[in-house]
């Protein structure tokens, strides 16, 4: 193998691949980013065997060829070459020779043989959605995915496909995450189960246009095409959670809260609440005013909200963690929070998207 390309463009790809590069593990082999040049192209691979990114660079291919660098050292290696043209080139298959100016490196290389094969999805079912439109979605669910080994399926992001719309549905056992975003075209109505790892890491790949991206799904994978960067994913298998059954269709009590005021009040009342395990606040709504309390061995902290209220007066405790983390992805001047009782599951909706983004936060028991 050798070849002749821009030093930004390999540092620019082998910074997306080196994302999917297993970091520790039994197999050596997954450790290395898999390098193949042919026809004016070449291409990176990166995978763990659960995400798997391909990415293609425009090169000088002198000699097509293929061979393993070892991922983590070569990204380091290349990344501060990346105003240089670079030759790569594999004399006798175990050595890369990496020359650039008046100076070369050597890395020592695996056998490309040995790489795992890219699932190629042939017979996949597809659909087309905005690509900040899809970034989104991820972004506002998938912080609610489950850390807990003893529920695999809760660790990753359900989306479900249907003519009109996309829903990303994340849930942990304590709160829940919905958004719902338009689809712009479909094959078939499908659904999967992506590991929140994964997804996320697919996110952050997507530009933040208006264009199209497309991802298709075929039974345990799901690849996302960006052209020139294709990332490959599997899916959980299993059964997701009957989340349609878990969020209230009544309430008691409506709050209007505005979202700026709400969230500094809830930071500094979280500034004792973070001693303790559940980060408890307790919410007072009462005559027009949200009020949320803590208290540690190091004081007390009280904090009064003016609100609009509709419905009964309510006194319910929360994990206030699962209301900071949701407030980072809420961009409307006001919330609107839904009660239903001191011990039922609360629904906060941003003003502005009512349908689009519903988050569902389950209440702690008060002493």
């Amino acid at each position: 193998m050798k070849v002749i390309c821009s030093g930004g463009d390999l540092s620019d790809a082998v910074g997306k691949v080196i994302k999917a590069v297993s970091a520790r593990n039994a197999n050596p082999i997954l450790e290395g980013i898999k390098l193949k040049a042919e026809q004016g192209t070449l291409t990176l691979t990166a995978t763990d065997l659960e995400l798997a990114i391909e990415k293609s660079i425009v090169a000088d291919v002198k000699i097509e060829g293929e061979t393993v660098v070892p991922g983590r050292l070569f990204s380091e290696f290349v990344r501060k070459l990346n105003r240089e043209q670079i030759e790569l080139s594999v004399a006798d298959g175990n050595q890369l020779k990496i020359r650039y100016m008046q100076s070369e490196g050597v890395l020592q290389c695996l056998n490309a043989d040995e790489y795992p094969q890219i699932k190629e999805l042939s017979e996949a079912q597809t659909f087309y959605m905005i690509k900040n439109e899809f970034k989104d979605l991820v972004n506002k669910v998938a912080f609610s995915v489950s850390t807990d080994e003893s529920r695999p399926i809760l660790k990753g992001v359900l989306l479900e496909i249907d003519n009109v719309s996309v829903t990303g549905v994340a849930l942990d056992g304590y709160r829940l995450a919905k958004c719902v975003k338009p689809v712009e075209k479909t094959t078939a109505m499908m659904s999967a189960i992506v590991p929140a790892r994964c997804i996320t890491e697919i996110a952050r790949l997507v530009e933040d246009t208006t264009d199209p991206v497309k991802i298709s799904i075929q039974r345990n994978y799901m690849l996302v095409d960006l052209v020139h960067t294709k990332i490959t994913s599997r899916l959980l298998d299993g059964d997701f959670i009957n989340y349609k059954q878990i969020i209230p269709a009544a309430f008691e009590t409506t709050v209007t809260v505005p979202k700026e005021q709400f969230e500094s009040g809830l930071e500094r009342a979280m500034l004792l609440s973070r001693s303790e395990k559940n980060n408890l606040v307790r919410f007072d709504v009462k005559e027009d005013v949200l009020q949320l309390s803590s208290n540690s061995e190091a004081g007390t902290i009280t904090e009064k909200i003016p609100v609009k209220i509709t419905g009964m007066d309510m006194s319910i405790a929360f994990n206030a963690r699962y209301y900071a983390e949701l407030l980072k992805f809420v961009e409307s001047e006001y919330i609107v929070i839904k009660f239903t009782s001191p011990s039922a599951p609360c629904i906060v909706v941003p003003t502005d998207s009512p349908e689009d983004f519903i988050y569902l936060i389950l209440p702690v028991r008060m002493m």
